[in-house]
C-alpha cells in the first residue's frame, strides 16, 4: 500500500488541485537496416504529470512529460522543438469573462477541421517525429503558446488563436528519422541534419487563425482561415543552403454530418503561398488547393471501417515547372491519397484492434499503421504496434521513409 505524504496531501487538498497521470515505457527497433539511423527506433521512459485547478471563472492546468530516450540522445531542453528531457504539453489559464466568451491564455493542444489523420485548415503544429516513431497518436499534436478567445452567439460560434511567435511542426530533421535530401540527392540522417531559418520574432513572426462554424440540423460546417507561415521547412535560401518556412495564408471550409447510416465529411482549402504568389520561384512552395471526402460506418457491432480521399493540386505548376533548374525533381500537379481505418473492439471494449493505411496512387507509396491495445485493468494498459512505409521511389513522400519502418511495444500505468 503507497501512503502520499501528509504535509503535501493536504496542502494540494487545500488549494484543490486534482493530480493525474501515467507512468511508460515504450520500446520499438527498426525492421531493416538503417545506415543513417540507430537500430532501435525509440526507447522512451515517460512521466507525464497532470495538474489542474478547476474554479467557477477561472481553471490553472499544467501537463508536462518527463522523458528520457537514448535514441534521441539529446537533453538539453528545447520546449518548441520537444527535444529534452521535458516536454510542457499544457501550461494554461481558462476564463470565461463572460456569457458569451471564453478565454484560454498559454500552452495547450489545439485541433479542429473534420480528417482523420489528414489536415488541411488545422495549421496548428504537428510532432511528426513522434508519429513517424511508435509514440501514442496523441502526441501527433504539438503544443502551441497561444491564446485562444471563443465567442457564442445564437447565429454562429467564433474561435480566434493568436500565436504571438511562430510554432512550427516537430517536423523529421534527420535526428531520429532518415530522410532524402535533395541537395545530395541521397537519403540522410544523422550525418546530414535538416538546418532552418526560423521565424522567431514576437509579435512580428506571429500566426492568426479563424474558425466560424454552427450547426444547421444534424450537419455541422465551418469556415477558416489562417495567416502565418508553412508549419514545416518547405522552402530554401538558395544563397545559404538552409530550410525556410515561407509566408502562408490558407481559407476553407469543412462539413460533417449523418448519411446513410454512417458520418460522412469533406473539407477543403486553398494555401496562398505568400512568399511566391506567381509560382515562378523553384525554392518556395507553391500554392495549392486541398480537398478531402470522407465517410466513416460501423459495419458490424463493434467493427468500425472508414476511409478518406484527399488531393493535393498545385497551382501555378507551369510557372514552377519553367522555373525549375535542371536535375531538380519535378512533382506531380495532383497528390493523390486514399486512406482505410479498420477498428475492432473486442474482450469488453478492453481490446482496441486498429488498423490504419495511407496509400498513394499518384506518388506510388503508402504507410501502414497496425496497433493492438489492451487494457489490463483499470490502471495499467498495453500496446503493440507496427508502422511500415512503403512506396517504389525513395524521393516520393512516404517512400523515403521506407528505412524507419519499425515495431514497438509499450506498457503503462496510470494514476
Amino acid at each position: 500500500m503507497v501512503t502520499k505524504p501528509v504535509g503535501s496531501a493536504s496542502i494540494v487538498d487545500q488549494m484543490g488541485i486534482e493530480i493525474s497521470g501515467f507512468a511508460e515505457l515504450r520500446a520499438g527497433a527498426r525492421l531493416q537496416n538503417d545506415r543513417h539511423e540507430k537500430d532501435a527506433s525509440i526507447g522512451e521512459a515517460r512521466v507525464q504529470v497532470e495538474l489542474e485547478r478547476a474554479g467557477d471563472a477561472v481553471t490553472f492546468r499544467v501537463v508536462a512529460d518527463f522523458l528520457g530516450d537514448p535514441v534521441e540522445g539529446r537533453y538539453p531542453i528545447k520546449l518548441e522543438e520537444g527535444h529534452g528531457f521535458i516536454d510542457l504539453r499544457e501550461a494554461n489559464v481558462a476564463l470565461r469573462p463572460t456569457d458569451f466568451m471564453d478565454l484560454k491564455v498559454g500552452r495547450q493542444v489545439l485541433t479542429w477541421g473534420t480528417g482523420d489523420l489528414v489536415f488541411i485548415n488545422d495549421l496548428f503544429p504537428k510532432d511528426w517525429n513522434a508519429f513517424f516513431s511508435g509514440r501514442d497518436d496523441e502526441y501527433l499534436k504539438a503544443p502551441s503558446d497561444a491564446v485562444k478567445a471563443s465567442f457564442f452567439t445564437d447565429l454562429a460560434n467564433l474561435d480566434v488563436v493568436y500565436t504571438p511567435r511562430f510554432d512550427a511542426d516537430r517536423y523529421i530533421d534527420g535526428q531520429r528519422l532518415s530522410y532524402f535530401n535533395p541537395m545530395l540527392g541521397r537519403l540522410a540522417g544523422r550525418d546530414a541534419l535538416v538546418r532552418t531559418e526560423r521565424p522567431d520574432d514576437w509579435f512580428n513572426d506571429d500566426e492568426l487563425s479563424l474558425r466560424l462554424y454552427r450547426n444547421f440540423g444534424a450537419i455541422e460546417a465551418a469556415l477558416y482561415a489562417y495567416r502565418g507561415y508553412w508549419k514545416s521547412p518547405v522552402g530554401m535560401n538558395a544563397m545559404t543552403g538552409r530550410a525556410t518556412f515561407p509566408k502562408l495564408a490558407v481559407y476553407g471550409g469543412s462539413l460533417r454530418g449523418p448519411l446513410a447510416g454512417g458520418i460522412a465529411h469533406t473539407e477543403f482549402g486553398y494555401y496562398d503561398s505568400r512568399d511566391d504568389h506567381s509560382g515562378t520561384n523553384p525554392f518556395v512552395r507553391n500554392g495549392e488547393w486541398r480537398g478531402l471526402v470522407g465517410f466513416e460506418r460501423e459495419v458490424l457491432p463493434e467493427f468500425t471501417v472508414s476511409g478518406q480521399y484527399y488531393l493535393e493540386r498545385m497551382i501555378d505548376y507551369h510557372h514552377f515547372v519553367v522555373a525549375s533548374p535542371p536535375g531538380m525533381r519535378i512533382p506531380r500537379q495532383n497528390r493523390h491519397t486514399i486512406t482505410l481505418r479498420f477498428t475492432k473492439l473486442a474482450m469488453n471494449q478492453n481490446l482496441i484492434l486498429s488498423l490504419f493505411n495511407f496509400w498513394s496512387p499518384s506518388d506510388d507509396d503508402g504507410h501502414l499503421r497496425a496497433r493492438a491495445t489492451y487494457k489490463i485493468t483499470d490502471v495499467w494498459l498495453a500496446e503493440i504496434g507496427s508502422l511500415v512505409f512503403y512506396g517504389r521511389r525513395r524521393d516520393s513522400f512516404l517512400g523515403q521513409f521506407e528505412d524507419n519502418s519499425n515495431l514497438f511495444v509499450a506498457m503503462r500505468r496510470s494514476f
